[in-house]
């Protein structure tokens, strides 16, 4: 089989073969021979802007792959930092290596006490978390402007250890001041999960110790959001790093991004749902109400995906796990049923809407203290090496400044009338 497409220029007559690589025609290809013409693609959905070996997925087939090893085997077998090591530095670390790895990371995650005192209590006593982190990151690049040589790979490794040390002091941070709690340090003695559950629930007295049950679901949770492609936050950080911004202007962007509730909210709808629910007998009702347009099942179906989200089958395995320490989350019974109705029920199979990552995840953080403003500045911790590697990829390919191409809809050419005259 011929793997090409012919284009023809039905102006002209004149025509060009294009082949057929991984699925994507080279618009280099076929622009000699369509001067001034473009594709019109809004929100990019059927474009490719970048070249990318980090991450790999198939929503027809349900699979996701951190540069080619497969979410369920990283999910049973490392830990996050071992996955943020493979999407950084492109394998898995060794022993030695990831015994370095953390004690790099452990060092790094302490902040300066004048960023507590000057930037972050410049905030409302009421500022969402999620604005507080946005902010916070942009500030780190005014205390190290060093990371704005971007171009300098020795430089870049020690930003993006920066980052991924201090994402859960800063998360961490930004909660205790909503609470009116006293700011907890980084313990360097403690596992990167566990580190970020003692800054966050420590009390101001007293002992605390963090069920290892739950540390090793908040890290796994971490893991399942580290990398997804092409996303809109992770499209964000290439597109604003493409301009060489440092990386801390780059990942708060991309945490702008994810703070908006189409990208980095949907586990928070997901709850709101199953409380509007009510009951577990209301759940039936609610069904047929989304099928007849009148309601809308938050957490099913995925723009990339068309099949079971791998994540969610983890994520769920897990919920059960957190809830034999925490005590059932009322509204899992819902979630089951209704997970159970709607996968027996046509109307959605057909449509391909099967739960995603967002499904479980939600009842997970509720059930362990978190509440429903830190959701996405969970997902922006995990997502921080997603971003990083990214980042740090689109700058060893020499890629060009991001400059889409628009289809202008305004009017044409009119003269200006003076203002005496309008």
């Amino acid at each position: 089989m011929n793997e090409s497409i012919t284009l023809t220029d039905n102006r002209t007559g004149a025509s060009v073969e294009v082949p057929i690589v991984n699925g994507t025609v080279d618009a280099r290809e076929w622009a000699d021979l369509l001067p001034g013409v473009y594709f019109h693609d809004p929100s990019f959905g059927t474009t490719s802007g970048a070249a990318s070996a980090i991450c790999e997925l198939d929503g027809d087939a349900g699979y996701l792959r951190y540069r080619g090893h497969p979410i369920e085997q990283l999910a049973e077998q490392v830990s996050f930092l071992e996955s943020a090591h493979l999407l950084l530095f492109g394998e898995l670390p060794t022993r030695l290596q990831f015994d370095a790895f953390t004690d790099e990371i452990a060092e790094a995650a302490f902040i300066h006490e004048n960023f507590h005192k000057r930037i972050l209590e410049g905030f409302r006593n009421d500022a969402h978390a999620m604005g507080v982190l946005v902010s916070s990151v942009a500030a780190l690049s005014t205390f190290y402007p060093e990371g704005k040589d971007v171009e300098d790979p020795t430089i870049r490794r020690s930003q993006m250890i920066r980052l991924l040390a201090k994402m859960p002091t800063l998360a961490a941070s930004a909660y205790r001041r909503s609470v009116g709690q006293p700011y907890v340090q980084p313990d360097p003695d403690l596992d990167y999960t566990t580190n970020f559950l003692t800054m966050m629930f420590r009390p101001a007295e007293g002992g605390f110790e963090v069920d290892p049950v739950l540390s090793k679901a908040l890290d796994l949770l971490f893991l399942l959001h580290a990398d997804h492609s092409q996303n809109c936050s992770t499209t964000t950080a290439r597109t604003v790093g493409s301009s060489h911004a440092d990386p801390y202007i780059t990942l708060s962007a991309a945490c702008g991004a994810l703070y908006g509730p189409r990208h980095g909210g949907a586990n928070e709808a997901v709850l709101r749902m199953l409380e509007e629910i009510g009951s577990y007998d209301q759940v039936d009702d609610f069904v047929a109400k989304v099928k007849t347009g009148e309601r809308r099942l938050m957490g099913f179906g995925h723009r990339v995906y068309k099949n079971y989200d791998p994540r969610a089958k983890i994520i769920k395995d897990a919920a059960h796990k957190v809830f034999d320490v925490t005590g059932k989350n009322p509204l899992l019974d819902m979630a089951l049923k209704l997970e159970e109705v709607a996968l027996a029920d046509d109307y959605f199979v057909s449509r391909r809407l099967y739960p995603n990552v967002d499904f479980y995840s939600g009842l997970i953080y509720e059930s362990m203290g978190f509440p429903h403003e830190m959701f996405t500045v969970l997902f922006a911790i995990g997502r921080t090496p997603g971003w990083l590697a990214h980042w740090d990829e689109m700058l060893t390919q020499n890629s060009r400044i991001a400059r889409p191409r628009q289809l202008y809809t305004g009017k044409a050419t009119r003269d200006v009338v003076p203002i005496n005259q309008r």
